[in-house]
C-alpha cells in the first residue's frame, strides 16, 4: 500500500510540472520575464532596411527623430518608429507612411509633448538624485506619450522597448497606440477649411504655423467682441428685471458670466471648427478650463451674496443693535456659512481644474515627494492669510461678536457689519467702514456693548459752584430724564455729588437707557436741558474764580466789612 501511494505521488508531481513548462513555453514573447524590453522576432519586416536618419536608442531619441522626419516629410522614414506588427507586411509598406503622417499631426494638435521632458537613457529609468521617487534607477519597457480623448473615449499614445534577438533594443510606438490613430486623426486631424490655406502659410515658424500666428489673434479678437456683447446683454437685462435682489445679481455676474460664455463658446471652436497646434491648444484648453471653473464658483458666491443681503435688508435693515438677537446671530452663522461655501467651492475648483489638465497623473508623484517643501512655503507665505482664514473660523464658532453688535474698537464706536475670511467690517459712527485684518481684530481688547443687552448705563457729569442746590437739581433731572423716551427704568435715576474742591463741587446724574447710541442722545439732551435751567434759573451755580482782597474771612459778609471800616476809622 506505501509503493503504491508513493507511485501515485510521483505521477501527480510529474504532472503538475510538464503542466506549468507547457504554461511557460506558451507565454507570448511579447510578455517575457524580461522587464527591460519585449522580446520578438521580427520589426517591421515590410518595410525594409531602417534609414540612417531614424534613431531609436532612447525615448526622447525616437520621438525627436520621428517628428523631425515627418516635419520633411519622409512619413516611410518615420513608419520605422511605429510597431506595425499587427499589419502584414504588404499593409505595413502601403499604410504605414500613411498611419505617420496621421500620428504626426495627431501630436502636433492633441497634446503638446516635452520632448526635453522624455527620459534620455536607453532604458528610460527615473532618475531622482533625492531618493524619493518609488520607481527611481528601475528600468521600464513602456511609457506614456499622451492620453487623448475621441468619441468619449480615451486613448494613451505609448512608446515600447523591443528587442529582436541579440540586437540593440529599440523605442517604437506601441501596436495599440498604432491602431487606435485613425479614429485619433478624425478627433484632432485638420479641418475642411485648411485645405484652402497656402502650402507657404503652412510652414512652421517658431512653435506655431505661419498661419496660427495669424489666425489667433483674428480668433481671440472675434471671442473678446462676443464676450464684450454678452457683458453689455446682461447689462441690459439688469434694467428690465425687477429691482431688489433679481437686478443686483444680475448686475454683479455680468463679467463671470462673459468670460463662461466665452469660455464655452471657444471650447465649441476647437472641438469643431477650427484646430490648432498641440502648443496653442493646450495652452487653450487649460485657460478655458481655469476660466470657467473661476466664472462658475463666481457666479455661486454671487448668488449666495445677494441672498445674504435679501435676507439682511428683510430681517434687519440698516445692521446695528436695535435689532433682535436672534436674526443677528443667525446672519452671523449666514456669513459663516458663506466662508464654508466660498472654501468649498474654491477646493471643488481646484481639483475640477487640476483633473481636466491632468496634473494630478503627470505631477502626482512629485509633489508628494516635495510635500515638505511645498508645506514649509506655504507656511511662511500664506501665513498671514491662514492666520486670518482661521481666526474667522475662531470667530464664527465662539461668537464674540455678531453681526449688528456695537462695539468700541480702539476708541472708536463701531457696528460688526460683515465677518470675512481675512477682515472684518466695521461701521463707524460716522458712517464710514473701518476695514480690520481678522488677526489685528482678536488680538486687540475690544469692548462689546451689545454682548448681553443693548441696554446700558449713561452718567453726565457738571461742575457747579459750592453753593448749588442739589435737590432743586436733582429733582430737574429726575423730571427731565423721564420726558426722554429711550431712558428706561426709572426708579434707577440718580444725581449725586462726588466730589468737591476749595471752589465747586461734582453733580453726576446716572440714568439707564435702551441702546448705547440712544442713550448717547438721551444723555446729551438731559445735559443741555440742565445746563439751560441753570443758565436762566441760578447763574450764580456756576463755578467762578474767588479773589481775598482782605486777609478776614471775605465769608463773614457785612460783619467783616464792619470791622474792616471799625479799624479803618481807628487808624
Amino acid at each position: 500500500m506505501k509503493k503504491h501511494g508513493a507511485w501515485r505521488l510521483w505521477l501527480v508531481a510529474a504532472v503538475a510540472f510538464i503542466f506549468s513548462s507547457l504554461c511557460m513555453a506558451q507565454t507570448p514573447d511579447g510578455e517575457s520575464g524580461d522587464t527591460r524590453w519585449f522580446s520578438v522576432d521580427s520589426l517591421n519586416a515590410g518595410l525594409g532596411k531602417v534609414p540612417k536618419a531614424v534613431t531609436r536608442m532612447t525615448p526622447r531619441e525616437a520621438i525627436r527623430s520621428f517628428l523631425t522626419l515627418t516635419e520633411n516629410e519622409d512619413f516611410a522614414a518615420a513608419a520605422h518608429i511605429l510597431d506595425l506588427s499587427e499589419l502584414t507586411p504588404a499593409e505595413q509598406r502601403e499604410r504605414g507612411g500613411q498611419l505617420a503622417r496621421q500620428l504626426a499631426e495627431v501630436l502636433k494638435r492633441g497634446e503638446w509633448i516635452n520632448i526635453s521632458g522624455l527620459p534620455g537613457r536607453q532604458d528610460a529609468a527615473i532618475e531622482d538624485s533625492t531618493g524619493q521617487h518609488p520607481q527611481a534607477g528601475e528600468p521600464r519597457r513602456n511609457l506614456k506619450l499622451a492620453s487623448l480623448t475621441a468619441q468619449g473615449e480615451t486613448y494613451d499614445i505609448r512608446l515600447g522597448r523591443y528587442r529582436v534577438g541579440d540586437e540593440a533594443p529599440v523605442w517604437l510606438i506601441m501596436p495599440d497606440s498604432v491602431s487606435s490613430v485613425p479614429l485619433l486623426y478624425e478627433e484632432y486631424g485638420p479641418l475642411m477649411f485648411e485645405a484652402y490655406i497656402p502650402e507657404r502659410f503652412k510652414a512652421s515658424f517658431g512653435v506655431l504655423r505661419i498661419w496660427e500666428w495669424i489666425a489667433i489673434p483674428v480668433f481671440l479678437l472675434l471671442v473678446g467682441l462676443m464676450g464684450r456683447w454678452v457683458h453689455h446683454l446682461v447689462g441690459v437685462a439688469t434694467r428690465w428685471l425687477p429691482s431688489g435682489a433679481p437686478s443686483i445679481f444680475a448686475g454683479r455676474i455680468k463679467v463671470p458670466v462673459a468670460l463662461v460664455v466665452m469660455s464655452l463658446v471657444t471650447q465649441a471652436l476647437l472641438d469643431y471648427a477650427v484646430s490648432f497646434s498641440a502648443v496653442a491648444t493646450t495652452s487653450f484648453r487649460v485657460l478655458l478650463i481655469a476660466i470657467l471653473a473661476w466664472g462658475g464658483g463666481t457666479i455661486a458666491l454671487r448668488l449666495v451674496d445677494t441672498l445674504m443681503l435679501n435676507i439682511t435688508r428683510h430681517l434687519m435693515g440698516q445692521i446695528d443693535d436695535t435689532k433682535p438677537q436672534d436674526a443677528r446671530k443667525f446672519l452671523t452663522t449666514l456669513y459663516a456659512l458663506r466662508r464654508i461655501i466660498i472654501l468649498i467651492t474654491v477646493t471643488a475648483v481646484s481639483i475640477y481644474v487640476l483633473s481636466q489638465i491632468q496634473l494630478f497623473e503627470t505631477l502626482g508623484l512629485s509633489l508628494m515627494a516635495s510635500a515638505s517643501v511645498l508645506a514649509v512655503l506655504v507656511g511662511i507665505a500664506g501665513q498671514t492669510v491662514l492666520g486670518n482664514i482661521l481666526s474667522s473660523f475662531q470667530l464664527s464658532l465662539a461668537k464674540p461678536i455678531r453681526i449688528g453688535d456695537l462695539v468700541v474698537f480702539e476708541d472708536q464706536w463701531c457696528y460688526v457689519e460683515g465677518i470675512f475670511y481675512t477682515y472684518i467690517r466695521l461701521r463707524v459712527w460716522n458712517d464710514r467702514r473701518l476695514i480690520v485684518p481678522v488677526t489685528y481684530f482678536v488680538s486687540r481688547p475690544f469692548e462689546n456693548l451689545s454682548v448681553k443687552s443693548t441696554k446700558e448705563f449713561r452718567s453726565l457729569e457738571l461742575i457747579l459752584h459750592l453753593s448749588a442746590d442739589i435737590q432743586c437739581l436733582r429733582e430737574k433731572f429726575l423730571e427731565y430724564a423721564q420726558e426722554e423716551d429711550n431712558v428706561i427704568e426709572h426708579h434707577k435715576l440718580s444725581c449725586y455729588v462726588t466730589g468737591q474742591t476749595e471752589r465747586a463741587q461734582t453733580v453726576v446724574c446716572y440714568l439707564m437707557t435702551s441702546d448705547p447710541f440712544a442713550g448717547w442722545v438721551a444723555e446729551m439732551n438731559v445735559r443741555e436741558k440742565l445746563m439751560a435751567f441753570i443758565r436762566d434759573n441760578h447763574p450764580e451755580w456756576w463755578p467762578r474764580e474767588v479773589t481775598a482782597i482782605s486777609e478776614h474771612d471775605v465769608a463773614l459778609g457785612e460783619r467783616s466789612g464792619r470791622a474792616s471800616g471799625h479799624g479803618d476809622g481807628t487808624s
